[in-house]
């Protein structure tokens, strides 16, 4: 396998992991199972928002309000792997 596919694979994958770890402990802090006060758990949701809110925040401005139910992680996934079969499809297109 070429390595840039390899790499963008990788990074796609990472960063669906990030997305699905973020929305998780999103429902953990709603539901009151983990508290924010904990130095640790603030700091890894403080990563996972830093991390995954600059691409879901355009998703967010652009989606109706839902009654407080957040799919733009499941669109932005989506998008991801849409994006990820776009670059594999290019690359092997071009190869023949």
């Amino acid at each position: 396998m070429n390595p840039f596919l390899w790499l963008v694979d990788t990074i796609i994958t990472i960063y669906i992991w990030l997305l699905i770890a973020s929305a998780v402990l999103s429902w953990l802090i709603a539901f009151n199972v983990v508290n924010t006060r904990n130095p640790i758990v603030n700091s890894i949701g403080e990563f996972l928002y830093r991390v995954t809110e600059p691409l879901l925040r355009p998703i967010r401005n652009v989606m109706p309000n839902l009654g407080g139910i957040d799919v733009s992680p499941v669109i932005l996934i989506i998008a991801l792997l849409f994006l990820e079969r776009f670059v594999f499809w290019i690359y092997f297109r071009l190869a023949i």
